[in-house]
């Protein structure tokens, strides 16, 4: 019953009303909607989501006004009551937006990784933070790294990339290429694009960031230093990588990968991440809530995708088949299209997340639209290395099997559900990390 409840909620907050009532501005002149926190976000896909909000609302001649502070801007618009209305954005680094909503100086925190325990806990008088109704997944990014076009490297595990960083290896050529100093760039430490980073690469090897690397709050700058430098190399978003040259990513015992939009968009990529906007559970703040029923509608991820970061929009991708899959992997290859999403669980536990719950409406809409509801799906499960390989195999079933509940709860007939144990790993299995991404439920449709 929860669940169903759960699921009504989100399909309610993902329909779009066209017919929506229009929102006023505030009479005393303050902003109608203040965004704060990650420069991954707010300095471009944010001010873009805006923008097509307020082209929804009607409004008229918007125009970008910098703020008082480098990575902060103002909105301006009129509403067609004849309202201005105002807009405000700082992106100063995911945590300052969980700052500032503390101190009632953000309606929205936008952040670049899931919030903290410690940032639940101290804004737990605002609700719960972690709740469907308050994290918002808007849009898949992945953490490139990137060099120079003329460095001749084009590939780098997490753990050559956690030396490289921490300064253990400080040339290049002890990489296999030419002789030369190491430069190291990297985000500033208040950037969700540097706590991913640090929690995906250097904390799970137990290591730190050199205190050599240069840091940066602006995305645009570090990337376009690295290009220009020979002996650079940095870490940052998807859309920043610019003239740089991103480097495929092997973690543990996956292949190599880029930050290529489908790896992305499944989140097999080992450096992929969620980009999130979160407001009180509670919120009555009426911008913010309509921001977000924007983000998540056909439109706003359409804006995603225009701003260079991957969209949630479910795709069916043909995935050729090879010798290194699993044989029965190999034939679903060759008689079925791949979705373009993963469903996750929460971490210790058989329950889908929070992408998940609203993915599970995303893929009935994709079965419904393309006529897939009876017997076209198979689930393929996939969980981390087990010292029993049966017990691995049985639990990846399971997995397949509660998303199979809850397709079957919207009319969905499956062809069949496989358990493929801890065969294909995408991320090393040293890590809670790297273990909730290898279990995952792949969707398949003929």
């Amino acid at each position: 019953m929860l669940r169903t409840r759960v699921f009504v909620l989100l399909a309610s907050l993902l329909a779009i009303d066209t017919h929506a009532a229009a929102l006023p501005a505030p009479t005393d002149g303050a902003p109608a909607l203040r965004i704060q926190g990650s420069n991954t976000i707010g300095a471009q896909l944010g001010p873009a989501l805006v923008k097509g909000l307020l082209a929804r609302q009607g409004a008229l001649g918007v125009q970008e006004q910098p703020g008082p502070n480098p990575n902060e801007m103002r909105l301006i618009a009129r509403l067609p009551s004849g309202q201005d209305v105002s807009i405000e954005i700082a992106a100063h680094g995911s945590s300052t937006g969980f700052v500032a909503l503390k101190d009632g100086l953000a309606d929205v925190a936008a952040s670049s990784r899931p919030i903290k325990n410690n940032e639940a806990i101290d804004l737990a008088a605002l609700g719960d933070l972690r709740s469907h109704e308050a994290e918002q997944v808007i849009a898949i990014d992945g953490v490139a790294v990137i060099l120079h076009p003329g460095n001749p490297l084009r590939e780098l595990s997490t753990a050559q990339l956690a030396k490289i960083f921490s300064g253990e290896i400080r040339d290049w050529e002890q990489l296999g290429g030419p002789a030369g100093a190491i430069h190291l760039y990297a985000r500033d430490h208040q950037s969700g694009t540097y706590d991913t980073f640090n929690e995906l690469v250097l904390a799970r090897s137990g290591k730190t960031l050199s205190k050599e690397a240069r840091r940066f709050e602006s995305s645009e700058e570090l990337s376009d230093q690295v290009s220009q430098d020979r002996q650079g190399i940095g870490f940052i978003g998807l859309p920043y990588i610019r003239q740089a040259k991103a480097v495929a990513i092997i973690d543990g015992k996956s292949k190599p990968m880029l930050p290529t939009a489908s790896l992305i968009a499944t989140e097999d990529y080992p450096l992929s991440r969620r980009l999130y906007f979160y407001l009180p559970p509670d919120s009555r703040q009426r911008w913010a809530k309509a921001l977000v029923r924007f983000a998540q509608s056909p439109q706003g991820q359409s804006i995603v995708a225009q701003n260079g970061f991957v969209a949630q929009t479910v795709q069916a991708v043909k995935v050729r088949a090879t010798a290194q899959m699993p044989l029965a992997y190999q034939n679903l290859a060759r008689v079925a299209e791949r979705l373009s999403v993963n469903f996750r669980f929460a971490q210790g536990s058989a329950t889908l997340d929070t992408k998940a719950m609203l993915d599970l409406k995303r893929v009935v809409e994709y079965l419904k639209a393309h006529d897939k509801l009876d017997q076209k799906v198979t689930l393929a499960g996939f969980g981390d290395a087990k010292s029993d390989p049966a017990r691995a195999q049985l639990l990846s079933k399971l997995r397949a099997m509660a998303v199979r509940r809850e397709l079957l709860k919207h009319q969905v007939v499956l062809r069949d559900v496989r358990g493929f144990g801890d065969e294909m790993p995408v991320a090393a299995n040293d890590g809670d990390e790297g273990r909730i991404k290898n279990r995952r439920v792949e969707v398949w449709v003929e």
